[in-house]
């Protein structure tokens, strides 16, 4: 066969690979996204409902559905996808009465510790509070606006005034401080907003620092489609832990931001960020 007839059929093969890999990726994406939709309606808006109409146990419950939602989702994307694993660390699993601040670099961030808490809480943003639906998940969650204005303010006044109550009963608040995707984590950090350390010192609270990896190799930031050509773990590791003693101790806003990012940041340093593990 002389070259040129197999420098064609070469690029025959990559044209036909990359169309059978775009169309599983976009058959698998919409059942994700179905799930999202008729997974919903079908299976959890009914318990959602019957919540609605006890306000005693409104919050937790909201929140527990919220849970199982998600991890619903990730059964599913590990059925979808043979190839994906998860790997959370146990001392993760254990995690309660505490202020939860994590690296950013997926949209998927957010749901796997929506996943991985049952009691929770989070800052969301401000425009997600006005959906239909959604919004009132959201204010039933207890969810925190983040910029709050007009009716919000009220809204985040009442949430964070309760925080200390709900953490001391073994709740978490998990944020992101970078308040956006990093796209290049494993250079280290954006800046920190200030926020949730303010929370941590009005609540005098624990701050645990954790590390998400590879959720961005399953959904690319800028990318609509799931990539489930991805084989590897992703991972959510403890990177350490800040516990001043709020009482003996003249903590400010800026030494808890300090002590986040030099925590986060060596972690990232001293560890490989692609790095692929077996499944658990």
């Amino acid at each position: 066969m002389n070259p040129q007839s197999s420098n064609a059929v070469n690029a025959t093969e990559t044209k036909g690979f990359t169309f059978l890999s775009f169309t599983r990726d976009l058959i698998i994406t919409l059942l994700l996204w179905g799930y999202f939709i008729f997974g919903f309606l079908l299976l959890f808006s009914p318990f959602y409902l019957i919540v609605f109409f006890c306000p005693p146990m409104r919050e937790s419950a909201i929140q527990c559905l919220n849970c199982l939602f998600y991890r619903g989702f990730f059964l599913l994307v590990r059925m979808l996808m043979p190839g994906v694993g998860l790997h959370i660390a146990p001392e993760v699993k254990n995690l309660e009465n505490c202020i939860i601040v994590a690296n950013h670099v997926s949209y998927l961030d957010p749901l796997m510790m929506i996943a991985l808490f049952r009691r929770h809480k989070t800052i969301v943003k401000s425009t997600f509070f006005k959906v239909p639906v959604f919004g009132w998940v959201l204010r039933a969650a207890g969810y925190i606006p983040s910029m709050p204005t007009g009716r919000l303010s009220s809204l985040m006044v009442r949430q964070t005034t309760t925080l200390a109550s709900f953490l001391e009963k073994g709740g978490t608040l998990f944020v992101f401080p970078e308040g956006t995707r990093n796209r290049n984590a494993g250079e280290g950090t954006l800046a920190f907003h200030s926020g949730v350390f303010k929370m941590a010192r009005l609540c005098s609270a624990p701050i645990s620092v954790l590390v998400i990896r590879n959720t961005d190799k399953l959904f690319t930031p800028g990318r609509f489609l799931f990539h489930t050509g991805f084989s590897g773990s992703i991972s959510v590791e403890l990177a350490g832990t800040i516990q001043p003693d709020y009482d003996k101790e003249k903590v400010s806003t800026a030494w808890l931001m300090e002590q986040a990012v030099r925590i986060l940041s060596k972690k990232q340093r001293t560890s490989p960020w692609d790095h692929h593990t077996d499944r658990p």
